[in-house]
């Protein structure tokens, strides 16, 4: 894993505590991300899509504490970049659903995508609810950001990218995203549920 494809983290570091402190948590981020590697040598396929999240993340949450003492300025770092990145996707989403029959299809689309994304090949527990035409609804008992984060000593960024959902799908016009609980918030699973709006 390349924690320099992380730049954007890094920048809002910089903004945060200035050049040289930002570089000194980058050199232990960096060291950090290689033993978690050699911590966790066999990560599956399916795990390893969100491992290239988690693992990084956890660096850098890890070197910030040591080094300044207060997890919010890598908390503030990582989830301000995921929660961007995740409403680029959903601006996109929000240009796509204006084409005809989108809607429909992108919530037919989810079954298939999370029981092989977000299943169990990807180490997630979840309970799946019988089909219904227009919507789909699932819950996610256990997660590996849950398990890893809170292995790691970084709990606190589960939350992150429990929300990138909210980010992601929270504003699609004609299509209603329903969350009640997380994982990273306390609760004892995530629920998804998404629908075609009437």
């Amino acid at each position: 894993m390349d924690l320099d494809k992380k730049i954007a983290i890094k920048e809002n570091l910089i903004a945060q505590v200035g050049s040289k402190e930002a570089e000194r948590i980058w050199i232990l981020a960096k060291e950090n991300l290689k033993k978690i590697e050699e911590r966790y040598p066999d990560i599956s396929k399916g795990e390893m899509m969100h491992a290239e999240f988690i693992f990084p993340s956890a660096a850098i949450q890890l070197a910030v504490k040591e080094i300044k003492g207060d997890s919010e300025i890598g908390y503030k770092a990582i989830s301000e970049h995921s929660w961007a990145r995740s409403r680029e996707k959903g601006a996109k989403l929000k240009k796509m659903a204006k084409i005809p029959g989108f809607k429909s299809f992108f919530v037919k689309l989810w079954d298939p995508i999370t029981k092989k994304t977000f299943g169990p090949e990807s180490d997630f527990k979840n309970v799946f609810y019988p089909k219904k035409k227009g919507e789909y609804k699932m819950d996610i008992v256990e997660c590996p950001y849950n398990r890893y984060f809170g292995e790691l000593g970084t709990p606190e960024l589960t939350k992150i990218f429990c929300i990138n959902d909210e980010c992601m799908y929270g504003d699609i016009p004609g299509l209603e995203f329903t969350r009640h609980t997380t994982l990273g918030t306390g609760g004892d699973k995530c629920d998804f549920h998404i629908r075609v709006s009437k």
